[in-house]
Order: structure tokens, then C-alpha cells, then sequence
């Protein structure tokens, strides 16, 4: 297991001057009365989920794009109701600690990016006026659960699954020139915000994960996975296929049995799987719940 000491107050005082430095207010920075451009699509087509199947191939070009700029804001709505939790999380970290460490003051400038970016990822789905993409009843109500009980290395370590996953679709749609300027401008500075965020999760993983005792460790190892599994299942809300007159539970299916779809969830991961590994995230009896959700 990777064993790392660092000064917490070094860290965050790097973080909050590039948080200064390097911040957007979405309101004003991204031009939400532009014209959309016609046929261009919601996130690299190669990712979307029914791409090389056949509902796809039967698919005309418009209805492809259509299909995308659903999911991309399937996935921004998953995105909005995460950071809601996350924001609830970090509160109630920041509640029993000193408010005059840059530590504490770090979290607390990460709540208010996530503010902001919830309310970017709102107007972004109201701008492409689509349904309301949040995930199902039971999910929502787990998520209100891991809101008023996640700490420590499962609320890190969950933070990391649902943003760096996030984060890889995002960094190669933004540079993608077949996608919607307004999705690229949306994904670069969701981008460039969570960099400071996961390195701030990184960093307080990685410090408290040797401190576990044996049974703390089995249960993070435990809870972390099933969080995973839950966001990531949840990122494509089947209705989004209706959008384009599909089936919503036979496109479903289509897409859990895509090997395409699946290979995009694994690759999301890429990064993310090798550093919960080596803190000890990953591993035990549990392991097997990582390759349930296509994380490894």
C-alpha cells in the first residue's frame, strides 16, 4: 500500500492561489444564448453508448446526435446530483475543523465550484431542453444516505469515482471538434476546476488510508465499490433513448451488452482503478464489485 505524508497546509495554499487563478464563473463565461450548431453532437460519438450496435447503424445522423446531447446530459444531471451530495459531505467535514487552516478553507472553496458547476450542469439541460435525467427513486434516496453518513476514505474515494470517471469523457469531448461548442466550453471549465478537486481528494486518501484499522479498511473497501457501482449505472438514464424513438429497456439492455459502451466505462477508469489499488481501496474480498460495475 502507497504510504504518503504530506503538509496538508502547503497543499491547500497551492490549491486556493490556483483557484484564483484559474476559475470561471459559468453565468458569465459561457455564452448560453448562442445558437447550437446543427448536427453537432453532445459528447464524441464513439462514446456513446449504443455506438456499434445495431441500433445504432439504424440510426439516422441527426437522430446520433440527438441521441448524444441526451446522454451527455444524462451524465451532467448524475454529475448535478453527485455534487449535490459531495457539497453536503464536505460541509459536514469542514464543521468540526478549524475555518482558519487553508486546509478548511480549500473545502470550502471546493463546495462553492460545485455550486456553481451543479447550477452549469442545470442550465445545460435546460438549454438543450430535456427531461429531467436525475437517477430513480431508490438511488436518489441511497444518495441521501451517503450524503448524511459518508466520511473519510469512502467519501474520497467516492468523490474520485464519480468525477475522474467523469473527467475523461470530458477531457477528450472538449477537444473533439464534431461536439457542441456550448458542451466543450461546459466540459473545459468542469475540467480545469476538478483538477484542483481530485487532487485535493487524492492527497486526503492517500494520507488516511494507512491509519485504518484492519476492519475500517474491509469496510471501505466494501462501501466504496458499491458507490461506484451505483454512479456509474446510473450515468445513462434509459429514457434518454426515447429521445430518438427507441425502446427505452431494449436500448438498455443493448447497451449493458455493448462490448463498445463497456470498454468506454473501463477506459474512464483507467487512471482512477491503479491509484485506488495502490492506497488500498481495491482489493480484498471486494474486489470482485469493481469488475461488476466494468471498472476493471
Amino acid at each position: 500500500m502507497r504510504v504518503q505524508s504530506y503538509d496538508r497546509e502547503s497543499v491547500a495554499e497551492r490549491l486556493l492561489r490556483s483557484s484564483l487563478d484559474h476559475s470561471y464563473e459559468p453565468s458569465i463565461d459561457v455564452d448560453w444564448a448562442a445558437p447550437l450548431v446543427e448536427g453537432r453532437y453532445g459528447i464524441s460519438p464513439e462514446r456513446c453508448s449504443l455506438y456499434g450496435t445495431e441500433l445504432w447503424d439504424g440510426l439516422t445522423e441527426e437522430q446520433r446526435a440527438t441521441l448524444s446531447v441526451h446522454e451527455i446530459c444524462s451524465i451532467a444531471q448524475v454529475g448535478l446530483w453527485f455534487e449535490m451530495i459531495l457539497m453536503q459531505m464536505l460541509v459536514r467535514y469542514t464543521y468540526d475543523r478549524d475555518p482558519r487552516t487553508g486546509h478548511v478553507r480549500y473545502a470550502l472553496t471546493e463546495i462553492a465550484d460545485e455550486c456553481r458547476h451543479s447550477i452549469m450542469f442545470a442550465k445545460l439541460a435546460d438549454r438543450f431542453d430535456v427531461p429531467d435525467y436525475r437517477p430513480g427513486r431508490l438511488v436518489h434516496n441511497l444518495g441521501r444516505l451517503f450524503a448524511a453518513t459518508g466520511y473519510g476514505p469512502t467519501m474520497f474515494a467516492g468523490v474520485l469515482v464519480a468525477e475522474e470517471t467523469l473527467d475523461q469523457l470530458q477531457r477528450e469531448s472538449m477537444r473533439d471538434e464534431r461536439v457542441q461548442p456550448l458542451c466543450r466550453m461546459v466540459n473545459r471549465i468542469h475540467v480545469t476546476e476538478e483538477a484542483r478537486h481530485v487532487r485535493y481528494a487524492r492527497e486526503e486518501l492517500a494520507a488516511l488510508m494507512p491509519r485504518l484499522t484492519p476492519a475500517q479498511r474491509r469496510l471501505a473497501q466494501a462501501l466504496t465499490p458499491i458507490v461506484a457501482f451505483v454512479v456509474v449505472r446510473s450515468f445513462i438514464h434509459p429514457d434518454v433513448y426515447a429521445s430518438v424513438g427507441l425502446d427505452p429497456e431494449v436500448a438498455r439492455r443493448a447497451a449493458a451488452a455493448n462490448p463498445y459502451h463497456r470498454d468506454t466505462i473501463a477506459w474512464s477508469a483507467r487512471k482512477l482503478v491503479p491509484f485506488l489499488r495502490e492506497v488500498g481501496i481495491v482489493g480484498g474480498p471486494f474486489a470482485w464489485l469493481w469488475r461488476r460495475a466494468g471498472l476493471t
